[in-house]
């Protein structure tokens, strides 16, 4: 398992405590680094400290949008890898997250299936 240092950083935005706490378990186990927001306005004062490598935002996170589009507008944020997490594939959901600045897409309820075959390359590609 890679050390702290060169473990890819990760932040899930959820207003969930049941939904961040069991993507952190999975995601720390497939090898990330991860911090955890209930809100929009906290994941981006994290983000603006420590720019994560991956953050993950729930469509269903006041601000969400605006979230998505402030992390683009951070210094290296054009690196940042992404998520805009959905619980149905709404093709309007989808493009308002991907105009907003999102890479890819996550269909929740996640599970360690869904989240290693969507994320599981990168910390590959990190090691």
């Amino acid at each position: 398992m890679p050390d702290e240092k060169t473990m890819l950083r990760l932040l899930i935005a959820d207003e969930s405590d049941a939904v961040r706490k069991i993507a952190a378990q999975i995601l720390d186990d497939l090898g990330f680094s991860v911090m955890e927001s209930a809100s929009a306005l906290d994941a981006f004062a994290r983000s603006q400290m420590t720019l994560p490598n991956v953050v993950i935002v729930d469509s269903g996170l006041i601000g969400a949008l605006d979230l998505i589009a402030n992390l683009r507008s951070l210094p290296n944020g054009n690196l940042v890898q992404i998520y805009y997490s959905v619980t149905k594939a709404d093709l309007r959901c989808l493009m308002a997250g991907k105009k907003a600045g999102a890479s890819d897409f996550l269909l929740k309820p996640f599970d360690r299936k869904v989240l290693g075959a969507a994320l599981g390359y990168l910390t590959a590609a990190a090691a």
